[in-house]
């Protein structure tokens, strides 16, 4: 028995000495599929003083090496990291920009409760905001980079970045706003957006409905106007209200 433990020792004591230094706490593949865009490689985690029962902080060593040809820029990634019961018991972020084939070493200080035992990394999905976006008048069909979004009012949720906001409304000159929404901005802004100036004439009616088109007649009767290329008539007591829009001098 003694000359086995003897010739275990004389085995450990035969390795080089930064042999168990150097070997990582975890590389991990980003993403995890056949074709990784970063490698990342981890050393143990150290303990900080301070920790209160389960709960401690730890450092980690870590290197995020660019597997491909191409320059990434601000990559925004979750780090997850979980016990031996696999229960998640911490995460944090990582930011950072990588040029091609480039390997770029950077240090995690991590809040975690319990021991880490694995580290799992994940895209961050977009942050968005919601924002109200209105018009004037109210009902215009609104679109967000080109996708239809309904009518006003509408409450979006936006990313960050550059937007445009595209509104059109029947009767009314269509129109665009750009809109550009920052990391500082914070939920519950609004937008409101006034439509220009009618493309045709509107007629009210006393029930509600608006009408727009161009204005051919009107006497103590009737009112005639033309809507897509059609003729109608209305008795005069159905109307409630007539806006005529400008339109320039037809020269002789």
């Amino acid at each position: 028995m003694s000359r086995i433990c003897a010739l275990v020792l004389l085995i450990a004591a035969s390795l080089p000495a930064s042999a168990a230094k150097d070997i990582p706490f975890q590389v991990v593949d980003w993403p995890d599929s056949s074709s990784p865009v970063l490698r990342f490689t981890f050393s143990k985690f150290k303990t900080l003083m301070g920790g209160v029962g389960k709960e401690h902080t730890y450092v980690t060593d870590a290197t995020a090496e660019n597997l491909t040809d191409k320059s990434l820029r601000s990559v925004d990634l979750s780090l997850y990291v979980f016990d031996k019961a696999n229960a998640r018991i911490g995460d944090g972020n990582i930011h950072l920009t990588n040029g091609p084939l480039e390997t770029v070493k950077f240090q995690l200080t991590l809040y975690v409760s319990g021991v880490p035992a694995s580290l799992t990394i994940a895209a961050n999905a977009p942050r968005t905001l919601s924002i109200t976006v209105n018009s004037v008048p109210q009902g215009a069909a609104v679109k967000l980079d080109g996708k239809d979004m309904g009518t006003t009012p509408k409450v979006l949720e936006v990313t960050l970045g550059k937007h445009m906001l595209e509104f059109s409304k029947e009767g009314y000159n269509t129109g665009t706003f750009p809109l550009e929404m920052g990391p500082r901005d914070g939920n519950g802004g609004s937008v409101s957006y006034e439509l220009g100036t009618s493309a045709h004439d509107t007629l009210e009616l006393r029930d509600g409905s608006v009408l727009s088109g161009d204005l051919l007649s009107i006497d103590a009767s009737q009112v005639q106007i033309r809507i897509g290329g059609s003729t109608q008539t209305y008795q005069r007591n159905q109307i409630k209200r007539i806006s005529l829009t400008p339109r320039d001098p037809v020269t002789q």
